[in-house]
């Protein structure tokens, strides 16, 4: 196991943002960090890094207990590598970026511009080696910072939102290195996203955060809106891509809802329209899970469904497929925005 986290809780001015009664991640993995703003992810992550301690409970990494009260801190820093979401580069060349870690290293000369060279390969920057790092643009950044975290030699890389501020062609560059450096180097690999279908393509396991804690599947489909109210008094939740749901619920203003993926329902496209939450939408991806077969909708906004194999069977869809799907509003939970 590479992290092991058992009752662990951190605060900041008597607020909790993690509460986690015990969470395992795998080595040799890659694994993605879901939820909403104000989650608890970055902070999991700095936690992840040995960058800040928690307020209670205990961690384990390479089956060894961790101790922020030793000395032995610097020596599990330099095992594990944290990417902010901006990273910063330093104002010289791309090339020198990248050797800085070797040369603190005290690493020969001749085999760090090997190392270098290697490296700016992998992430696509050869050509860049003698540009100006800081006026690259945010998607080269990222890459470049990629590439100098790699110098490093980490056991694991952990990734905060490393594709949010870029463009498409950099985002499949990026998501295409997460991957190789998981099967090519061994590298462990965690990174946070608010993207479902992202998470859903990259990782081999998914922990989704709901304020601080660990959520079960229902919370899968977590998405922002306003409540508004309708004629006749009828409730609706406008969700951010326009969409509109039927709820049942006191709240008001500004919130956000989560949807079991389990209760929503899937069918053909002609199949007869229901008078309330039912929406068209494109099979995007599915997948295997034991004897569920989730789905994933698009519809505007990412969908996951999680369907019986046997019902999944029965429809004959394809990839690619419009369908429709329903969401009833006992599947609805609605909650206050922390926004």
């Amino acid at each position: 196991m590479l992290y092991e986290l058992i009752n662990l809780k951190k605060t900041y001015n008597q607020r909790t943002v993690l509460d986690l009664d015990r969470l395992c991640l795998e080595r040799d993995k890659i694994l993605a960090l879901l939820g909403p703003n104000g989650a608890g992810k970055t902070t999991l992550l700095e936690i992840l890094a040995f960058l800040i301690r928690s307020n209670s409970g205990d961690m384990w990494f390479d089956s060894e207990k961790v101790n922020f009260t030793r000395g032995n801190l610097m020596a599990l820093r330099k095992k594990v590598v944290l990417l902010q979401q901006q990273p910063i580069l330093f104002s010289t060349t791309v090339f020198k970026n990248v050797e800085f870690p070797l040369k603190i290293r005290n690493t020969p000369k001749a085999q760090r511009e090997r190392i270098v060279e290697d490296l700016l390969s992998i992430v696509g920057m050869e050509m860049f080696r003698n540009a100006i790092a800081h006026k690259l643009s945010g998607g080269e950044t990222q890459r470049v910072a990629i590439a100098r975290a790699l110098a490093c030699d980490p056991k694991v890389i952990l990734m905060d939102e490393p594709t949010a501020s870029v463009d498409v062609e950099n985002q499949i560059t990026i998501e295409r290195i997460m991957r190789e450096i998981n099967l090519e180097k061994g590298i462990s690999v965690i990174f946070t996203t608010h993207n479902m279908i992202q998470a859903s393509r990259l990782a081999d396991e998914i922990v989704f955060l709901y304020e601080g804690r660990i959520a079960q599947s229902i919370y899968e489909n977590i998405f922002s809106g306003r409540i508004e109210v309708g004629e006749k008094g009828a409730k609706y939740c406008v969700l951010q891509n326009g969409l509109k749901l039927h709820v049942s619920s006191q709240k008001s203003g500004p919130v956000r809802i989560s949807i079991d993926p389990g209760a929503v329902k899937l069918n053909r496209k002609g199949s007869k329209p229901s008078m309330h939450n039912s929406f068209k939408g494109t099979l995007i991806q599915l997948t295997d899970e034991q004897a569920m077969v989730r789905a994933l909708v698009d519809m505007g906004i990412p969908m996951s469904v999680l369907i019986p194999k046997e019902i999944f069977k029965s429809l004959h869809l394809a990839l690619g497929e419009e369908v429709r799907l329903y969401c009833p509003e006992e599947g609805i939970e609605v909650f206050y925005s922390r926004m």
